[in-house]
């Protein structure tokens, strides 16, 4: 979106607009939405999730329920990833691609019941995604996509105490919904759908509900998480906790000029299933090998990484950082970038131009952090 378009078009707010103006956010444009960038500071907010827990507003987000007897032909052309294998009430992991193999997008897909299934995707792509679904759909005679996203809501609860705030709220089980796993249930008398998933690199639950029930939700949680000292928290500290983890983000790691295989998302890329949208180039990539690959880099000098950063050896450029940060819990200056193939060796020494002055670094394994 450019600042023309945001002059034309009002931002757009998620049901949990006025909660965040009584908790004293700092509000920022993102994606075409107005989002809460941080409360108390990203700082406290990001170590509240890795020691005790945070509750993220990712209402933002865009659901499109797929329906009808050729869902799941459909949903296996249209992603590279195997939704046979997922049973009744398991997500996984996927990417929306171009024929040319490229990422459209990166999305969540929750098998719901027998031919009923949730597509969960990026808040900026909502219609771009919305209207190639629905495009490729076309294909397939038993097949109806609906979105959702105005009438669905999502937030996140997430960190090592999520469970122990959480459960007092809900008669489900919490610990037997393991990981990429959900149920349906009553969180503070709302109905949710509860999901073991998250963006943070901690454990934790999503919970998708009505939009007119989420604001009580969200209130009941701050309330029942703060003896444990739950925090509410941004978009600031969600970038830093997924850096840590070494988790992708659309616009930054993933685009429309980015295959999964150089992402390093090859275990989301299943050919033995058969044909899907982007296979044929896909596996000329794997045969071949792909010609820049997704690394980690820590400075090892002191300096700010940023995502458009250069990366040199030497005078040769040889790729560019895609996302950077102080990373808190690891207590380095890291970033997240691609490299050509050759020097994409961990253990590197690089530099990084940091406006315009080179900064020794060095590339380090994905993630910097995983939790014990």
């Amino acid at each position: 979106m450019t600042t023309n378009d945001s002059a034309v078009l009002p931002l757009k707010r998620t049901p949990l607009y006025e909660q965040h103006r009584a908790l004293g956010a700092r509000l920022v444009e993102f994606g075409g939405w107005e989002m809460p960038v941080q409360y108390s500071g990203i700082l406290s907010e990001h170590q509240a999730v890795r020691t005790r827990a945070g509750l993220f507003d990712v209402s933002h987000m865009g659901e499109f329920k797929v329906e009808g007897e050729d869902s799941l032909a459909f949903l296996q052309y249209l992603v590279p990833n195997d939704v046979s294998r997922l049973a009744i009430q398991q997500a996984l992991y996927t990417q929306l691609c171009l024929p040319d193999g490229n990422v459209i997008d990166d999305l969540l897909i929750y098998h719901l019941a027998e031919n009923h299934y949730m597509l969960v995707v990026n808040a900026a792509n909502i219609d771009k995604d919305f209207a190639w679904v629905q495009e490729q759909a076309q294909r397939f005679q038993h097949v109806s996509i609906t979105n959702q996203s105005d009438t669905t809501a999502l937030i996140a609860l997430q960190g090592p105490l999520a469970l122990t705030i959480l459960q007092p709220l809900t008669r489900i089980a919490l610990e037997e919904i393991t990981y990429y796993h959900f149920v349906p249930g009553e969180v503070a008398g709302i109905h949710c759908l509860i999901s073991r998933t998250g963006y943070t690199g901690e454990d934790g639950f999503e919970l998708y509900c009505a939009s007119a029930d989420v604001a009580r939700l969200w209130d009941e949680i701050l309330v029942a998480g703060k003896p444990q000292g739950l925090l509410p928290a941004g978009l600031g500290a969600r970038d830093t906790l997924r850096l840590e983890a070494g988790l992708c983000l659309y616009g930054h790691e993933l685009d429309e000029q980015t295959n999964p295989l150089e992402a390093r998302l090859g275990w989301t890329v299943k050919f033995k299933k058969g044909s899907f949208i982007g296979s044929d180039v896909l596996k000329q990539v794997k045969e071949q090998g792909p010609k820049r690959l997704l690394v980690g880099i820590q400075l090892l000098e002191r300096g700010v990484p940023r995502g458009g950063y250069p990366l040199y050896t030497g005078d040769q450029q040889i790729g560019q950082l895609t996302s950077g940060a102080p990373g808190p819990t690891v207590q380095q200056n890291i970033g997240m970038g691609y490299v050509e193939t050759a020097h994409a060796v961990t253990g590197n020494q690089i530099l990084v131009d940091i406006r315009g002055k080179r900064v020794p670094a060095q590339i380090v394994a994905l993630p910097f952090y995983k939790r014990k």
